[in-house]
């Protein structure tokens, strides 16, 4: 028999606070992490993430879907991309982002999410 689940947002496994302007939600489903982002205007990853994670650039691999506002991501070679809504992403390692205007930016996250944001 195949195996179904049901999680939600609204009661998610784990809440991850950012050092202010965002969080991630995160739900383990399937065997796998999936993470709900929300970042506020004026949060960057070098100033709200980089003092969680230790390292000088994001190291995560993202997939996933903005469901609002705007984000930019800067490779550490330069190249930049910005997303919005409806907007599908994958972001490999050695980045650094933005939120971009003032909307708050949401989005669903299904790369390799386990440690995003995790206090060591």
């Amino acid at each position: 028999m195949a195996a179904i689940e049901k999680k939600s947002f609204d009661s998610p496994d784990e809440a991850r606070p950012h050092e202010g302007k965002g969080k991630a939600e995160i739900v383990e489903i399937g065997g796998q992490s999936v993470a709900r982002i929300t970042l506020e205007p004026g949060w960057k990853w070098s100033i709200n993430l980089k003092p969680i994670a230790k390292t000088d650039s994001c190291q995560v691999n993202h997939l996933g879907y903005v469901t609002s506002g705007r984000i930019k991501i800067t490779m550490d070679d330069g190249t930049e991309e910005e997303y919005g809504p409806g907007d599908v992403y994958a972001v490999a390692p050695g980045h650094d982002a933005e939120v971009v205007g003032s909307e708050t930016c949401v989005t669903v996250d299904f790369g390799k999410v386990g440690d995003y944001a995790k206090q060591a």
